[in-house]
């Protein structure tokens, strides 16, 4: 352990966080190419394309999904429109909405554009009209009606001498709008579907048109008529004219004429020369597998978007799982991807010499790899099914995955470039295959865990195909029925002589690697164990349960040493930290904890996620955690000193006060308080009720602040706002754990009753006031029931499947 760092760990506090901030539909690159602006719900969120990071991030006060947006050409204005029926313009640096006015179309607005000047803007509405508006003057110049349903494409000439307004609706014709006397001037024909995208030539005199019917026409704007049609065999989604001035011989372009670029549901790029109608160049893609022609509308990889960043002569693609990809012409190499939605996150590891990225298993049969410093990702194709786990070996470059689809592979990174790539594969596992482990001294062998409630044993190849070759098949060398259920988790001691396995069937087991023979079953969950860990330094084995328990056990008496008790519901990952003197454990309440295990005391919860946390892995050096969860978002979490000797000590004096005083002393003694000390109480019942231990004095405090100030007393002191909302999760959480005890509670009284009944042991009947607040009492009343009914009572909680 490094020499600054403390003995035992105290707090952690958000370094980053990979989120969600693209769902499907608009995106759009600003003219200087530095940013991508996408929708996501209610949000308009703006990512800086060298960084990977959302440095703005519009959102709607009405919380009402946008429905399109429109950035100027100048890169000043941003219009919103949402469900509200509103148009909002926004000065996006500053996150302000400068104005907000009603769109007049009577249903929301699916389309909108600026022209090249960044003072007309024209929005298409699904009642099939077009409404323009100057955003100067503020008012609406143009009502266009005539087409027919909603208007999902508008598209200004860029020659604004010519002042035409093209457009598309579900009658699949394209619309040319003279926006002098706002007139429809013709109607351009050849499409069987919807037309998705609309490209013009350098000299403004062809336009190209795509669609989901696999054609693209060439159009004489001239003559307004088709001068040639392009099949393309595939449902394309967008089309980029590319300029004449480059080279792009790469690209198969080897003479002038006009080429353009087509995406769509093939999943990859292809160069078209408008004039032959041939394809001269396609996309290769080569750490994917090949599609399935017939089935490649249903592919994931299908591209939604294609964007051009001329200044820098780059494409920009959006796939259908919401990855942003960008292109270096005339190479077409990958030079950034981002992912805009993670879906369910099942594990996530760190990778790399100096923990430099992270390896994330999502709800997906694709793993993505994370370049911390830029958030740009690698796509890693080769599982057909969802991937449930991965480990990583000891020096980081290596690491194994196992998925759904009863197979496990295994990944190698190149330190230099960071390219990962697969080395081999195994199969063999009659069911998912859950869990795998990778051995600890030497990168000699792998362990996997199954639903087929069997573990396998595998040896790795050697010596390690290279790169670009492909990857060679491994065969388990020992298979050993282990469990009556799903083996959930594996895990390899560090001297690579044991093996522990958990599973549904409510338990753990000790395996020497050796020979695969069972030296001991460890007992006493309730349900299943999601979680098993060994210590890195003492010989003790760490479960964790979906009955809410995590337990120390010695591997050489297989006996209970420790039981944490605090998660509200299963707890799915548990990692040793600190030399492994403490645990960090993650749960289905969405709650990270840590824990001492000398003093078997919990030292601090985080709450940063909204859902089940199933991934939870800590860095080489010992001062980073990740986690991972089903709300879509990865954490990184940094170790830092907890602030909190202030902290404390006025907690200290507010719990005395109660015991000795009563709460009328602690009215009296908070009213008597300065606004300044008065807001740094309610900061601090804020970081107290996060805490079952301090939360009885948090809500104490809060209940005299809230009785006697009035609510504009309230709302000036500084961070009120974000304050209260931070209590709200955790005082629900304690106001369910006290229903529980409540119904536990009456649970006592009917039994006593029975008792009474039966001729039982006489117990005198306990205040309903005290059993909330005495867990004493609840454990004399347990202990006497169980004696006089040789039943102990256990505490049921929901199992949660993965």
């Amino acid at each position: 352990m490094a020499g600054n760092t403390l003995p035992f760990k105290s707090n952690y506090a958000v370094s980053s966080k990979i989120e969600p901030f693209y769902k499907g539909g608009k995106v759009q690159i600003s003219q200087d190419e530095q940013y991508i602006f996408c929708t996501c719900g209610p949000r308009v969120n703006i990512l800086q394309i060298d960084t990977g990071k959302i440095i703005h991030s519009i959102e709607q006060d009405d919380q009402e999904d946008i429905t399109s947006f429109s950035l100027s050409p100048d890169d000043e204005i941003l219009v919103t429109a949402s469900r509200a029926l509103l148009l909002k313009q926004w000065d996006w640096k500053q996150e302000k909405c400068t104005r907000s006015w009603r769109a007049i179309h009577n249903v929301p607005v699916a389309s909108m554009t600026f022209d090249c000047t960044s003072t007309l803007l024209a929005t298409g509405g699904c009642d099939g009209t077009i409404k323009l508006w100057d955003v100067v003057k503020q008012y609406c110049t143009h009502n266009l009606k005539g087409s027919s349903g909603v208007v999902h494409l508008v598209e200004f000439h860029p020659d604004i001498s010519r002042l035409q307004l093209f457009s598309s609706s579900v009658d699949c014709g394209i619309r040319i709008w003279d926006l002098r006397t706002s007139k429809c001037i013709c109607v351009l024909e050849s499409h069987y579907s919807a037309v998705t995208s609309l490209a013009f030539s350098p000299d403004g005199q062809t336009l190209i048109s795509s669609g989901r019917d696999k054609i693209c026409s060439v159009w004489d704007l001239k003559k307004k008529a088709v001068k040639r049609t392009v099949p393309v065999y595939e449902a394309v989604e967008g089309v980029v004219v590319l300029p004449g001035k480059s080279d792009y011989s790469q690209m198969g372009v080897k003479g002038e004429g006009l080429h353009f670029v087509t995406a769509g549901s093939k999943g990859v790029l292809r160069v078209w020369d408008s004039s032959s109608a041939r394809c001269v160049f396609t996309q290769t893609l080569p750490d994917a597998p090949a599609l399935n022609t017939e089935e490649a509308d249903l592919d994931p990889r299908s591209l939604m978007h294609l964007l051009p960043m001329p200044q820098s002569n780059r494409l920009a693609t959006v796939t259908a799982e919401h990855n942003i990809l960008i292109y270096q012409m005339p190479a077409l190499t990958v030079q950034q991807q981002f992912v805009g939605y993670n879906d369910d996150i099942l594990d996530v590891k760190f990778l790399g010499k100096d923990d430099t990225h992270i390896v994330v298993a999502t709800n997906s049969s694709q793993l993505k790899v994370f370049e911390l410093a830029t958030n740009s990702c690698q796509i890693l194709y080769g599982h057909t099914d969802t991937i449930l786990s991965i480990d990583v070996f000891r020096k980081g470059s290596m690491f194994a995955s196992c998925a759904k689809d009863k197979s496990l592979r295994l990944w190698k990174m190149d330190l230099k470039s960071g390219h990962v790539h697969c080395v081999a594969q195994g199969s063999g596992h009659s069911n998912a295959v859950g869990s795998v482990a990778c051995s600890r001294l030497k990168k000699g062998f792998l362990v996997s865990g199954s639903q087929d409630c069997t573990i396998k044993m595998w040896d790795l190849p050697d010596p390690l195909p290279d790169v670009g070759c492909e990857p060679v098949l491994m065969t388990a060398r020992l298979t050993e029925r282990a469990h009556d259920k799903d083996v959930n988790s594996v895990t390899i001691s560090p001297n690579d002589k044991l093996l522990a396995s958990g599973s549904q069937d409510r338990t753990a087991k000790l395996w020497s690697l050796a020979d695969m023979s069972l030296l001991g079953i460890f007992r006493g969950h309730s349900r299943g164990v999601w979680c098993v860990q060994f210590s890195p330094v003492d010989q003790v084995l760490a479960t964790a349960s979906a009955d809410g328990s995590i337990k120390i056990w010695s591997i050489q008496e297989f006996s209970c040493l420790r039981t944490f008790e605090g998660h509200d519901a299963s707890v799915l990952k548990v990692i040793f930290v600190s030399r492994g003197t403490q645990l960090v454990s993650s749960g289905s309440d969405g709650l990270v904890k840590l824990w001492t295990i000398k003093t078997n005391e919990c030292v601090k919860t985080f709450d940063a996620h909204q859902d089940k946390v199933w991934a939870l892995h800590g860095s080489s050096k010992d001062d980073l955690m990740v986690t991972g969860s089903a709300d879509s978002t990865i954490t990184l979490w940094k170790e830092c000193e907890m602030k909190q000797s202030k902290l404390c000590f006025v907690l200290h004096v507010i719990h005395a006060i109660i015991n000795e005083d009563g709460i009328q002393e602690l009215e009296k003694t908070l009213l008597k308080l300065r606004q300044d000390q008065k807001e740094s109480v309610l900061r601090f019942s804020v970081v107290w009720n996060t805490n079952s231990r301090s939360c009885l004095d948090a809500q104490a405090v809060l209940q005299v602040l809230l009785t006697h100030l009035s609510p504009e007393e309230i709302l000036q002191y500084q961070g009120t706002r974000t304050h209260l909302e931070g209590l709200i999760p955790y005082t629900e959480r304690h106001m369910q754990r006290i229903g529980r005890l409540l119904q536990a509670s009456m649970f006592l009284d009917y039994m006593w009753q029975k008792m009474r009944i039966t001729g039982g042991q006489t117990l005198k009947p306990v205040p309903h006031s005290h059993r909330l607040t005495s867990g004493v009492t609840h454990c004399q009343w347990t202990r006497t029931i169980s004696i006089n009914k040789n039943q102990p009572l256990r505490r049921e909680s929901a199992q949660t499947s993965r």
